[in-house]
């Protein structure tokens, strides 16, 4: 999947569509250079290779998401997108599991326009 996000608001929803569809390089797409994410596990990770590390685990996990936003905050290129969330994965046992909980995301606009996420925290203020 490539996808040019021009409003900050469908980042969310964008990367719960690659995600749903098993698409790693169009999650890993939305994220900009130098991107974070704070894993569901409580680690902050940085850099494609740990991206891309999580990332697969979701997918291999056979993850599937869905989220609700609640805010997208936009000023001088960047945004806090706060998005409720359900995610169902395969857990290590086979049994199906569900967890909730609401992100504290931040995207920046790049050059080109297209908006990426910055830093992802799916664990919001917990």
């Amino acid at each position: 999947m490539k996808t040019t996000i021009t409003d900050p608001a469908q980042l969310p929803r964008a990367f719960e569509d690659a995600l749903n569809g098993g698409d790693i390089e169009g999650i890993l797409a939305l994220f900009a250079p130098g991107a974070t994410m704070r894993t569901e596990a409580g680690e902050v990770i940085t850099g494609d290779q740990a991206l891309r590390q999580e990332i697969s685990g979701l997918a291999a996990a056979r993850g599937r998401l869905a989220n609700s936003s609640r805010h997208a905050l936009v000023g001088a290129g960047t945004a806090l997108l706060v998005t409720d969330w359900t995610l169902d994965i395969t857990a290590p046992d086979g049994e199906r599991v569900a967890r909730t909980g609401t992100t504290a995301n931040v995207a920046r606009q790049g050059a080109d326009g297209c908006w990426r996420f910055a830093v992802l925290n799916p664990l919001g203020t917990a």
